[in-house]
């Protein structure tokens, strides 16, 4: 017996031994459709309840080895669609490449392959992603061991195909999943050579969440006699989420974000805006306002994106200002809010973007900022998706100080409801002799709300502010002053900034980075970093100037130790930043043309 067939034997043993409960309402419905008990398992383990529409449809032609195309909108439960006949069709004695699944982006395939591994893991199946950006030389040794599932991007897929290091041979099926994305990222090309490549008898299977006539025409030249199925119609996507929306002028959309962000406090949330550098400024200017934000586009290295994702993730951001790359593909599955700073161009992308929150049958929040000159495009989007979005009034200060304090109030319950107390009851009999019991409290409280706001560093602290009238008025165009100087010092990439009041009583040092223009290194790379790895708030952190090989940022003398400690640390875009104290002298100046490119790139 070979050590494959004794892993096999091994896996099979323990499989029979385990006693893993399975729900009896989701094994008999899924087991209706054609899916073994090894995946039914695997599936209680995932917390799987009962099909989607797009499970029920395709599940049984997909195991009768029909082709397929699939009108499916994210978030309908398509990749268990396509994973579980796939797992059920494998051959586990054979160790070669049987299936095929092609996707648009690294982190969809990342997130295709581990759901499958998930999925077929009491079967003992080997699933191997392949993206761009990932060593060639992990890959190659994975694909030189054996692998039953490749999930990949079009062109590493091809380039493997190409280096004769990807063999096809024993290929069964293909799926394209995210077809209609594939399309508009230009992949057309690859897509048709990785088809030509594939075995003729092969099965194939194409989901998207539009039927262009692109699709079809791939379809009419790929797929053979394919079924085709509808999963469900973009009104039925997210049937959980509330869509909303506030009208707002374009010079306040900012403010406007700030006040539902204070009124919403969202624990997660994806805000999308259209273009990347829309990305980096409105991230900048978050981040200045004391929000845990982060960009994520097209531009930012994929070691890089990961990084950001893994923290999100966690719960270390808690804003992800997004291109609509992120609308697909990305693995978020605890997204409490979509926010459209920005309205998209096309009803489909605004499907997508809202299809990331209310998932897994939770609720979600889809909110959207509308500008006059959006109206328009918004109708489109409440035609094509068959749904009125429901207009909202824009929160005042005075709603966000009522929100402030009502939080406040809920954790002074949660306290006296834990008890353990002794020590302060003790303090305020000491003072009760003196001062009005009333007073005391009151001072208490506003010590703890003072401490509250200190971690919303350039944020207006309105919440202990005494009540405003409620007013249906637009925020005003122009933030207030604490904000304003905040967002000033962010919008302007690789210039200094103007020093606010809290940071000129404070002595300051000068870092020194050896990163720069370079290495891809901007403004808002310098203060995410700082601000996530050494914890300290966006609106400590001075001027920032970058040069061609290095980079010097001012901040604070008492923080500069641990800003250095924690940088040094880590990596910023790939690269140790080597952060130290700067000294005056010849080694650090910079040359006479960096000095002219940086004044350069000053003006407007």
């Amino acid at each position: 017996m070979t050590s494959v067939d004794k892993g096999l034997e091994v896996g099979r043993e323990e499989r029979e031994s385990a006693a893993i409960p399975i729900d009896g309402d989701m094994a008999r419905e899924f087991a209706a459709l054609g899916v073994g008990p090894d995946a039914l398992r695997a599936m209680s383990d995932l917390g799987y309840s009962v099909p989607t529409p797009i499970q029920r449809q395709t599940i049984p032609l997909l195991l009768a080895g029909r082709d397929v195309i699939a009108q499916a909108p994210t978030g309908t439960g398509k990749t268990a669609a396509y994973g579980l006949p796939l797992i059920e069709r494998l051959d586990v004695q054979q160790v070669t490449t049987q299936a095929l699944i092609v996707t648009p982006t690294r982190e969809l395939a990342i997130q295709v392959a581990e759901a499958l591994h998930a999925l077929g893991k009491y079967r003992d199946i080997a699933t191997l992603p392949i993206y761009g950006g990932q060593p060639y030389e992990r890959q190659l040794r994975a694909l030189a061991r054996g692998v039953q599932i490749v999930v990949g991007t079009p062109g590493r897929l091809l380039d493997h195909i190409n280096r004769k290091t990807l063999d096809l041979a024993s290929l069964r099926t293909v799926v394209l999943d995210e077809a209609d994305e594939m399309l508009d990222m230009g992949f057309i090309e690859d897509i048709e050579a990785i088809l030509a490549e594939a075995p003729p008898e092969r099965q194939t299977a194409l989901f998207s969440a539009t039927i262009s006539t692109r699709i079809t025409r791939l379809a009419e030249r790929y797929l053979r006699e394919p079924e085709h199925v509808v999963a469900a119609t973009p009104e039925a996507v997210g049937p959980r989420v509330r869509q909303v929306y506030y009208e707002t002028l374009m010079s306040g959309k900012l403010e406007a974000l700030a006040r539902i962000l204070d009124i919403e406090e969202p624990e997660s949330a994806i805000v999308f805006v259209r273009t990347r550098r829309d990305a980096d400024t409105l991230t900048e200017q978050l981040t200045g306002l004391g929000y845990l934000a982060q960009a994520i586009h097209g531009e930012i290295p994929q070691a890089q994106r990961e990084l950001v994702l893994q923290r999100f993730r966690a719960g270390h951001t808690q804003l992800l200002v997004a291109t609509d790359i992120a609308a697909r593909g990305l693995d978020i599955p605890d997204v409490s809010h979509v926010i459209n700073y920005d309205l998209p161009l096309e009803p489909d992308a605004y499907v997508h973007r809202i299809g990331r929150t209310g998932r897994a049958g939770r609720s979600g929040e889809a909110l959207t900022l509308v500008t006059p000159r959006d109206r328009r495009q918004l109708r489109l989007i409440e035609h094509a998706t068959h749904r009125r979005l429901q207009p909202l009034s824009l929160p005042t200060a005075a709603d966000v100080a009522a929100r402030r304090r009502a939080a406040f109030r809920e954790d002074v319950l949660k306290l006296l409801d834990a008890g353990q107390l002794d020590p302060f009851l003790a303090l305020v009999e000491d003072l009760s002799g003196t001062h009005d019991p009333t007073e005391l409290a009151a001072a208490a409280f506003k010590m703890a709300a003072q401490a509250r706001e200190a971690k919303r560093p350039g944020r207006e602290a309105v919440w202990t502010r005494a009540p405003e009238e409620p007013s249906t008025e637009q925020p005003p165009v122009e933030a207030p002053a604490a904000r304003e100087s905040a967002t000033q010092a962010r919008v302007r990439p690789e210039t200094s900034r103007p020093r606010s009041h809290a940071r000129d009583s404070r002595r300051t040092a000068r870092l020194f980075l050896g990163v720069g223009r370079r290495d891809g290194v901007r403004p808002t790379d310098l203060v995410g970093a700082i601000t996530h790895e050494a914890g300290v708030p966006g609106q400590i952190i001075g001027d920032i100037d970058i040069y061609d090989a290095f980079s010097f940022v001012e901040a604070p003398e008492d923080a500069a130790a641990r800003i250095i400690a924690a940088l040094n640390q880590t990596t910023i875009l790939g690269r140790k930043p080597q952060a130290k104290i700067a000294h005056p002298g010849a080694e650090w100046a910079p040359r006479p043309k960096e000095r002219a490119t940086r004044r350069a790139r000053k003006r407007p």
